[in-house]
Formats: structure tokens, sequence, C-alpha cells
């Protein structure tokens, strides 16, 4: 069983570069093959068209020199000065030999015979010697052409390399006669040698220079391309930030553990590790600083594990290990308690020094699973309840775990269905104004009846939904539902939907609530929205661009539970916020403790200077209601004042505390 994939392909485009180099080979061969033929066939012509040259000039010396050539022509014979003129013209330059035809092609003299005192033959015998026989030349030469024939080696007698030129002689446009000349060359062909030999070779030069950079250039390409196809069988099988495995890896291993210990080998098992307090390091200094947590994490974890164990990054600041060799619970529960100390160090992030530790959920092979996605399976319920029971410690599966969470996994699957039926409902709590008395608008809260377990606590399900991303539709069904009813109410009532964090990590907030607004028709002045302090925390720029959008439809902005998590006074002046919610716990001690009465008198006082109205919730009492009243709060809701109601029981008038439905947590 191969353990990585891709080194096939780095075979395949070695196999790939290997054909180019031949082809690059082959063609710079070619090319040096054509090149001497073109070269061949060059000289060739030069030397034909040098004898064509030289034949000419000495036709027209024999012209200028023979007095009686005409004669001769005429077949009337040759005077001996006529003779001693051709004989003096026989070894003129290169020329070595010559014929004389008459214009019907008939031989008339062959300069062999101009050696002796015998006189030449003044007229042909008949015998038609002009082109050695081939018509065409005959034919070419005595219709006036010139005709050049390169020769090599024919004779014993002769010059390695020659032409025979025929020139006709023209006398007012009419042929007189033939002139064929032979032309030494053998000193031409020697010279256009060298030339073309110096050419060649530079040629050549140039044509392997040529190859070798292609040679290398092909080198260097498959050598890039081998380490492209390196890197990515690399990045495919490794995490590329901390160098860890990655999960496909990872599991690819599980298999083959699990093969080898069916087959006999060593038992093995799987810690999942999750980093405590990470996203802490995220939002406050950067995910710089974090990806450099989790390269510090990997490097622990390589240092603490033996040859064979593996360690992987699952993602996020998740990793794994697979401990191989394990000879009983004993042996894991070692390496959790290193992996935990280990990990629990303080971390260096250029001069700054950072906490961050880890849960860590182990499973055995064989005792908890017997295949390996269940292992993993286990082990992730191992890792939840070590995090349940307070991080920075470690746990094995359990089995009790296991069936809560599959109750958990089958409410996730009730919750989605239930979104947009009869199952979910809006119930709303009456707002009454500054007098305790007029009632100003309503503030939604989501109830749930589940058709088995009945009504389901909000504090229940809406973490649910948040974890597991159903937030996003049931926030939306919220709003429109919500704006739909307040349509129908009095033009001077509001409606105030609270919004989960998670709801703001999706850019298109702003058009979910217009889109709602619009549907129901529902001025946005209306509508209030109610966000928690921790929102502020994580992401602030791009939340507060969100609600400066929201402020500028002109929907109202609420800062609910204020005073119970990480209030900061930044949030009250940058974010624009037209009320401020006094958690309930104030509340419930006014009258009771001098301290909290003084810390609410300071936020109205604070919220006020700000043009920020102030709301109270949990009103139950009357002394609670007279404190408030005489501190100058502008919001009231509460028991005291109204119960939360359906929709169809509301009757936009005056709610007291005869109502008797209990209180509820609400979305937005």
């Amino acid at each position: 069983m191969a353990l990585w994939p891709g080194s096939e392909p780095s075979m395949n485009n070695w196999t790939l570069h290997k054909r180019q180099w031949l082809a690059s080979l082959l063609g710079v061969l070619l090319i040096g093959a054509v090149l001497a033929v073109v070269l061949r066939l060059a000289a060739g012509g030069l030397l034909q068209r040098e004898a064509e040259r030289t034949a000419l000039v000495w036709a027209h010396q024999i012209e200028a020199t023979v007095s009686d050539l005409d004669d001769l022509f005429a077949g009337q014979g040759l005077s001996e000065a006529g003779r001693a003129d051709l004989r003096r013209l026989r070894l003129v330059r290169e020329v070595f030999r010559f014929k004389l035809f008459d214009r019907d092609g008939r031989t008339l003299l062959v300069s062999d015979e101009l050696g002796g005192t015998a006189e030449p033959p003044t007229v042909a015998t008949g015998t038609q010697s002009l082109g050695h026989g081939n018509e065409t030349v005959r034919s070419m030469v005595l219709g006036g052409a010139n005709v050049v024939e390169l020769l090599r080696n024919t004779h014993a007698d002769r010059p390695a390399v020659y032409s025979e030129a025929y020139v006709p002689v023209l006398r007012g446009g009419h042929l007189l006669g033939v002139v064929e000349v032979y032309v030494d060359q053998v000193e031409r062909q020697a010279d256009i040698d060298r030339a073309f030999l110096t050419v060649a070779t530079a040629v050549f030069a140039l044509l392997a220079l040529a190859g070798g950079l292609l040679a290398a250039l092909a080198w260097r390409q498959w050598r890039r391309s081998r380490l492209a196809d390196e890197r990515l069988s690399y990045l495919a099988r490794h995490d590329p930030l901390s160098g860890s495995l990655n999960r496909a890896s990872f599991n690819e291993l599980l298999r083959q553990a699990a093969w080898r210990q069916s087959s006999g080998g060593p038992d093995f098992a799987v810690l999942c590790i999750d980093l405590d307090r990470f996203k802490d390091i995220n939002d406050s200094l950067g995910h710089a600083a974090g990806d450099e947590v989790l390269r510090q994490v990997a490097a622990r974890l390589r240092d603490l594990v033996r040859h064979g164990d593996m360690v992987a990054r699952l993602g996020g600041d998740e990793f794994a290990l697979l401990q191989t060799g394990v000879d009983g619970p004993e042996a894991v529960s070692r390496l959790c308690e290193r992996v935990v100390e280990s990990l629990g160090l303080p971390y260096e992030l250029a001069g700054q020094t950072v906490a961050c530790g880890c849960s860590v959920g182990a499973a055995i092979y064989g005792s908890d699973a017997d295949n390996d996605e269940d292992l993993m399976h286990k082990a992730d319920l191992a890792l939840y309840r070590a995090k349940a029971s307070g991080r920075s410690t470690f746990s094995f599966y359990d089995a009790s775990l296991d069936e809560r969470l599959e109750v958990r996994r089958q409410l996730t699957r009730d919750l989605r269905e239930a979104i947009g039926t009869a199952q979910l409902s809006l119930h709303y709590q009456a707002l009454y104004g500054s007098d305790g008395q007029t009632l100003t608008g309503y503030e939604a809260l989501l109830r749930w009846n589940h058709p088995q377990r009945g009504n389901v606590p909000p504090a229940e399900f809406i973490p649910l939904a948040e974890d597991t991303g159903l937030i996003g539709p049931l926030g939306r069904w919220v709003l429109r539902s919500a704006c739909a009813e307040a349509a129908s109410w009095p033009s001077h009532l509001s409606v105030a939907v609270n919004l989960s964090a998670a709801q703001f990590r999706h850019d298109n907030l702003v058009e979910v609530i217009g889109r709602a607004l619009d549907a129901a028709g529902l001025p946005a002045r209306r509508l209030e929205i109610e966000i928690t302090e921790s929102l502020l925390m994580s992401n602030t720029e791009q939340v507060l661009a969100t609600l400066r959008a929201l402020s500028a439809m002109g929907v109202s902005i609420a800062m609910d539970d204020f005073g119970t998590g990480y209030s900061s006074l930044s949030y009250l002046w940058r974010f624009p916020f037209d009320k401020l919610k006094i958690d309930r716990a104030f509340t419930q001690h006014l009258g009771t403790d001098d301290k909290v009465n003084l810390i609410v008198k300071s936020i109205i006082s604070l919220a006020h200077s700000l043009e920020i109205r102030v709301n109270a919730e949990g009103v139950e009492t009357h002394p609670q209601l007279r404190a408030l009243l005489d501190q100058g709060c502008d919001e009231f809701q509460g028991f005291l004042l109204g119960r939360p109601q359906p929709v169809g029981r509301l009757a936009h008038g005056d709610q007291r505390a005869d109502d008797t439905s209990a209180a509820s947590t609400a979305l937005g």
C-alpha cells in the first residue's frame, strides 16, 4: 500500500523531460544535416556561377583575339594566325580545355588538336557531340542560353573538380557558334570549402551553444518541475504552517495502523488536542502571533513523541497524535500528561510571553473502537469531555458522553426542521417609559415548543444554534416574524430583537435587516436591535461598521446586560448606542445594597451625559421600580410590569405583575 500519493507524477515528468531532451538533440542534429546539405548545394551553385563567368570572359576574349573566328564557325577553316591565337588562349586563367561548335552543334575544333603542326580538320565529320548527347542541354545552348555542368572525378587526367560551360556566340542576335569551356575549379573549390568550413564551424558552434543552452534550460525546467511536484506532494501531505501532517495524511496513517494491528501488529492510540484560550491570543495579538503559537505547539509535540509516532494538525488549533506500540492505558496517560504539561508552558512571541494550555482526548484502538473512523470519533468525544471538565487536562473516551452528544445531535436535527414551522413562536415582553406606565414597545423572545420534549429553554437551544451554524436561518426567521407582527401594532410601539454575535460574522447582516423591514413595511425607527458587550471584543472594526450602517438606516441600537461583561467606556463613545440595558442582577439588589444603588446611579448618569437612554431589566417589586424612577431611569421591563405573552394576547395597554408566565432568554 502506497503511503503518499504524488510520486508517480514526478516519474511521468522525468519521462516527459527525457523525451524533450532527445527531441532537442535530434532537432540540433537535423538542423546540422540540413545545413550541410544547404551548404553543399550552395557551394555547387557558386562553382557553377564562377565557371559561367570564366567561360563568358574567355568567350569574349576569343571573339576579340581570333580574327578569323567567323570563318571557322562558317566552316571555312582556320588560319595559322588564328590557330596560334587559340593556342595562347588554351591555358588562360582556369581554362584547361575548350571546344568550338558550329551553329548546328557540330564539332569544329578541340583544343587538344592545337598541340602539333598538323592542320586540324576544317569541317566536322558530322559527330553531334554538343552536350554529350543530352538533348536538353543541346536545345538550351543552340537556343542561346548558357549552360554549366559541374563535374567531379570523371576522368583521371582531368582536375578533381571542374565545370563544362557552354557559351553561345551571338552576333546581331544570331547564333554563330558555340564555345565549350572546361574550367579547372579545384582551387576555387578549396577556397569555397575553407570559407564554408569556417561558416559551418561557426554555425555548428552556435548550434552546439544553442543546444547546450536548450539542454540547460530543459534541465532547469525539469528541476523546477520536480521541485514543484515535490512541493505539491509535500503540501498534499502536510500542513504548510506547522510542518505537521494534515488531516488526510493522518487518516491514511490510521488506516494503515489499523490494517497492521488486524494482522498482528502493535496496538495504538489517538490523542486529539485542542488549544485552550487560543482565540484570545488571535484577538488580542493578531493572527501572526497565533500562527507562531501553532508552529511552536507543533515543534513541542514532535519533541515529545517517539520514533514511529506521528503528529498532525487537523485544522485551526486542533492537533492529533498517533501513538504506536501502546501496551495499555498507562502509556497513553503518560503521553497525555506530557502533552498537557509541555503545551501549558509559556510561549515567547517577539518579546512577549503568552500562556495557552490544551485539552486532550484519548481513545485506544481495540478497546474503544475497532475501526479508524470510530476511533477518531471516540477521541473527539474524549476531548469534548476534557474541555467540559475545566480544560488544561486530558480524558479518555466515556460512553455516557457519547449518549449525551447523541441527544445533542438529535436536538440539532430537530431544531433545523423546526425553523419556519409552528414549533417556533415569538413572545413579547412589554417595555414601559420613564413613568413606569406608558407602553413604548415590546422585546421579542423566541420560544420552541418541541413535539416530544415540550418547551425547550432558549438557554439550551440558542447556544446550540450558534455552535452548529443554525443561528443564521434562525435569526432571519426571528427578524422577519418580529417585523411582520410589529407592523400591525400602533405606530408609536417599537419592537426589540436580540442579535447573536454569530450573526455579525456574516457581511450581509445589514441587508438581512433591510429586507425584513421592507417585507413587513415596518419603518426602521420602530426596530431596535440588542447586542451584548462580548460581541464588541472581536472584529471590532467590522462590528462598528455594521452598527453604523444600521444606525444610518434609522434602526435603534441597545447594549444588553451592561455591567456584567467586559464593560469598557470606549464602547460607549465609539459605538452608536441609543440605549443601555442594566442587567437584572443589579435591579434585584436595588434597595438592599448601597453599592449597587451607587453603581446603577452612576450608569444612568453616565449614559444621560452621553445622550443614551437607560433600560432596567428584571423589575419585580415596587421598591425596585420606585428606586429606578427616583434615579431617572428611562425604560422598564420585568414581571412587575408584564410577563412575556404570545402576540395574540397583546392588548397594547398596561400589563402588570398578575401574569404568571416565566421569563426567558431572548434571541434576535
